[in-house]
């Protein structure tokens, strides 16, 4: 573990490689599991404000889902998420005709419909964070759902932390990557 300011990073997102290979996966992070994709409090008010604008990106079972339990709901951790459609897959889910689940909110985003690509959690992924009162914990989630991006990863010799690069820089700004990236070349 090593710290930037006030967080916390595993070295685990210095040393693993990964390239999401949804070739392989299908979007599975997407479907499988028990809870939604974690929000953080001020993602809640936007996915509020955007269901109306991302819903022609939606399936109807998604839509159904989201009119029913809301556009966001507390897990069972006490946690905001996004929904689910049968326990199962995000109500935010599309599936493409190779059957390769992809995020509603980012085909709206990439269409160019909103300015506001995906929840966070998403974005970061396989990067998981968790905000203590004191610092931010910056942890790599390994889920053998994505082994294929592990090994696509190794392949390509991309580090995780340079594949959720946007991302990180989105949660924490240049100035903090560009430390992160210091990191990197001196344990190098």
């Amino acid at each position: 573990m090593f710290q930037i300011g006030k967080t916390i990073i595993s070295e685990e997102i210095l040393d693993n490689d990964f390239v999401c290979n949804l070739n392989a996966c299908k979007g599975a992070c997407c479907v499988d599991g028990q809870s939604g994709a974690p929000l953080e409090e001020s993602e809640t008010k936007i996915l509020a404000e955007l269901f109306e604008t991302v819903k022609p990106f939606l399936r109807a079972e998604g839509i159904r889902s989201i009119e029913e339990q809301g556009t966001f709901v507390k897990g069972e951790d006490g946690e905001w998420e996004t929904p689910l459609v049968n326990q199962s897959e995000c109500a935010y889910v599309t599936f493409s005709s190779e059957g390769i689940a992809k995020c509603g909110l980012e085909e709206a985003y990439n269409a160019g419909v909103t300015d506001w690509k995906k929840p966070i959690s998403c974005h970061l992924y396989p990067i998981r964070i968790r905000t203590y009162s004191e610092f931010t914990a910056i942890n790599y989630h390994k889920w053998e759902i994505c082994d294929s991006a592990c090994s696509l990863g190794q392949e390509l010799k991309v580090p995780i932390y340079k594949f959720v690069k946007e991302a990180l820089i989105r949660k924490f700004g240049e100035d903090w990557y560009s430390e992160l990236e210091q990191v990197a070349r001196e344990r190098s």
